[in-house]
């Protein structure tokens, strides 16, 4: 009986002998969506930086950036964009002091320290935590927050940064602790049991093994934290305040950008005007700011990333 022997001087194909056209429909899609996501993000540039180019013709840029007055829709109009800067960073910089080693406390704690079942009751919980509309944490601070304050010897007032700046953190929260706790999940148990077998107790292993092995991923949290903190808007407005103060109390009110931005761009100034235009310039910059700080943050992570096999 004659028996099929494989010819082995034939080279071996990988591809498959006849076209397969459903795959070549999910590639199509794929790059669809990626040229989409291209498309829009060109868009957006395009969008915010040609209103922008005629607003710098009647403004100079060191005049905007320079100036410490702001008040574009007054009769003494003023341009000076420093004090919606100051009143962001601010913000923003308590709402990373809140949610940067709280969610990486939390992080820890479900990465290495709670139990499955407890871990499995405690993630979704924060995931809903995060679903939460941004309103609602503002009227919350208004309302809870900032009385509270006052009962601990704070004086602030009405509307003041601290308050929104806390609520912002809170809410930033869940973001940092998801996203850290899964890159602490990533790392391989074998580092675990090794420092385990040096003798190491549950928190060295923790905080010099676990942690810089994920500080890739920590490092993604804390900046999708901080661009999401520079770019948060209705707790700002209904929080922070709603008039240009070049001041680092956080005790006091001051407009943000994105204040600035939701308050003016609510149809009461004409389009086309120099009050319109200043919406996309101010956009534009925190637009840069935050592209900045992205390839920052872009670097770190590829100098400190660990690859394991």
């Amino acid at each position: 009986m004659a028996t099929r022997t494989a010819d082995l001087t034939q080279p071996i194909r990988l591809q498959a002998d006849r076209r397969r056209w459903g795959e070549d429909v999910v590639k199509g899609v794929l790059a669809l969506c990626a040229v989409l996501s291209l498309a829009t993000t060109v868009g957006i540039v395009v969008a915010l930086v040609l209103p922008s180019i005629e607003f710098f013709r009647d403004v100079s840029p060191a005049k905007f950036y320079g100036g410490t007055e702001w008040s574009p829709l007054f009769l003494d109009k003023h341009f000076g964009v420093l004090p919606l800067v100051s009143a962001t960073l601010v913000v923003t910089a308590i709402a990373c002091l809140v949610c940067m080693p709280l969610g990486l406390g939390v992080a820890i704690y479900l990465s290495e320290y709670a139990r499955p079942r407890v871990r499995a009751t405690l993630k979704p919980a924060l995931e809903v935590l995060a679903g939460i509309p941004t309103v609602v944490y503002g009227f919350f601070a208004l309302i809870t927050l900032t009385p509270f304050l006052k009962t601990l010897g704070v004086n602030v007032g009405i509307f003041n940064m601290l308050a929104a700046g806390l609520v912002i953190g809170v809410l930033l929260i869940p973001t940092v602790a998801s996203i850290s706790e899964d890159a602490m999940a990533a790392v391989p148990q074998d580092l675990r049991d090794g420092a385990y077998g040096l003798g190491s107790s549950r928190l060295q292993v923790s905080t010099r093994i676990v942690v810089p092995a994920a500080i890739s991923g920590i490092v993604a949290s804390y900046v999708l934290a901080i661009s999401r903190a520079i770019g948060e808007t209705m707790v700002v407005v209904i929080v922070a305040g709603g008039v240009a103060n070049l001041t680092a109390d956080p005790r006091e009110g001051a407009l943000t950008m994105t204040g600035f931005i939701a308050q003016t761009g609510i149809g009461d100034v004409p389009t086309g005007s120099i009050e319109y235009k200043t919406i996309f310039a101010v956009a534009l910059t925190l637009f840069a700011m935050t592209f900045v700080m992205n390839l920052i943050a872009i670097r770190l992570v590829r100098k400190y990333r660990e690859i394991y096999e």
